[in-house]
């Protein structure tokens, strides 16, 4: 093969998850020569861009491949002439994801990053910087693919399709990633299982068959309903229910606690809400570690720390998928892609999360079929609910985010949703500039954030 050396934009760079991306890129240099790659960031950023920027850099001079990295706080100087942009950014930081996530919960809601009325709100700051990005690359790098890894991935990527206008992107995620290297240990089988995936984004099913041919689904739920299979570093291993989920029929992801198990998945958030803080808390506390860490000028190569993280495995995911496009190898790589079919329980339009054949025209769906009525009827709620958040997210309409947390399976209707609503709205003020006008409105009406919560947020900081 003899094709152009590419270069490599990360929007996001200064993020603890760059030095896995390096990994990756490096584990790959002879399917994917780099000429060169750039890291990008904001202001707020700029500290962690310079740590691990220099950690990166120390990585390829160990690697026997001569890649620069350059980094910038100016994204369109680096997005000139790129071949491929990878997005890993969060709008308004760590600090944002406390808030999603201690607001609900002070009315008893769950709050989570990419779920329930946290998931609703990191979308609706991400989707505008996304399409903002999108119109920085139809100027300066118009054949280049968007590889998208911000949360919520699935909403994420759909917007860039939907609103953005641009069909070169793919989503993915890491969650499915983990199920096809724990699965098969789990129950003693080696690694060549065929995985077929359906769903959304955190909201997807699966199937798994040997090199036969025969399924060997139940074996895997049976080893779940035994806890003996592993999961993301983020989400409770609180134990599926085993009847309910040998009536599925197939392996649900992870994230399907949060609603087949959603007293007990509130439970468990309530009770670290109270004690050792919430999850945004404890991963401030593991990056802080990381990047002191990152600042040791002998440390050229990623951590083992790094796995502590929830998202491990996403930069791997996001290597391979930019190798299988550059050199049109048609990898099995589960991503989110627009449906064409796939899915018949859902509109051809709308992105979905499903096993695709990765090459040079992007990401192929394979299709799965229809899902019986309980899957079906979960999947249709959410992605409608999904239309919603993104409809939102690109008008500032009140009313429709108030919509999607009706829609939305772990948001409490009535009026402590929309005081949920009124609350996070002000909190996120500064990052939410298409909701001006109903936040002034708030404001006009005296709405705050509640004492206890205010009071705990300034304590730390935020």
């Amino acid at each position: 093969m003899n094709k152009k050396p590419v270069k490599i934009v990360t929007i996001g760079g200064g993020s603890s998850y760059t030095p896995e991306l390096m990994e990756g890129f490096i584990k790959r240099y002879d399917r994917l020569p780099i000429r060169e790659i750039w890291l990008v960031d904001i202001e707020e950023g700029r500290e962690k861009l310079e740590i691990v920027g220099a950690m990166a850099q120390r990585m390829w001079d160990a690697s026997p491949y001569d890649v620069k990295v350059h980094l910038t706080l100016d994204r369109r100087e680096a997005l000139k002439d790129a071949d491929f942009v990878t997005t890993q950014f969060r709008v308004g930081l760590l600090n944002a994801r406390i808030k999603d996530e201690r607001i609900p919960l002070s009315y008893g809601m769950l709050g989570q990053e990419t779920n329930g009325a946290g998931g609703i709100f990191k979308a609706l700051r991400t989707i505008p910087v996304i399409l903002d990005i999108v119109q920085d690359m139809k100027e300066l790098c118009p054949n280049a693919w968007l590889i998208n890894f911000t949360n919520p991935s699935g909403m994420v990527t759909e917007s860039v399709l939907r609103y953005g206008g641009w069909d070169k992107v793919v989503g993915l995620c890491n969650v499915p990633v983990g199920a096809m290297l724990w699965e098969p240990e789990a129950i003693g089988a080696d690694k060549n299982l065929t995985f077929r995936f359906a769903g959304l984004n955190h909201f997807h099913w699966h199937r798994i068959f040997d090199e036969s041919g025969r399924e060997v689904t139940g074996q895997v739920l049976e080893a779940m309903a035994e806890g003996k299979v592993m999961g993301p570093a983020n989400i409770p291993g609180i134990s599926f229910i085993p009847e309910q989920i040998r009536s599925v029929g197939m392996v649900p992801c992870m994230y399907h606690r949060y609603y087949y198990l959603e007293e007990e998945m509130l439970e468990h958030a309530l009770e670290e809400y109270k004690t050792v803080g919430t999850r945004g808390e404890q991963v401030h506390k593991t990056e802080a570690e990381l990047f002191e860490l990152y600042k040791d000028p002998k440390l050229n190569y990623k951590p083992e720390q790094l796995s502590k993280r929830g998202g491990a495995f996403y930069s791997d995911a996001a290597c391979e998928t930019i190798a299988s496009i550059y050199g049109d190898s048609k990898t099995h790589i589960v991503l989110t892609t627009r449906n064409n079919g796939a899915l018949p329980d859902l509109p051809p339009e709308v992105a979905v999360e499903v096993s695709t054949y990765v090459g040079a025209s992007g990401a192929q769906p394979i299709a799965f079929g229809p899902l019986h009525p309980a899957q079906r009827g979960w999947l249709q709620v959410m992605k409608n609910m999904e239309l919603c958040v993104e409809e939102a997210a690109v008008t500032g309409d009140y009313g429709m985010a108030l919509q999607a947390f009706t829609l939305n399976p772990l948001v409490r209707s009535g009026k402590k949703a929309k005081r949920v609503l009124d609350e996070l709205l002000i909190a996120h003020k500064k990052y939410l500039p298409r909701f001006a006008p109903a936040i002034a409105k708030l404001e006009a009406e005296g709405v705050t954030i509640r004492d206890d919560v205010a009071r705990s947020l300034t304590e730390q900081g935020l």
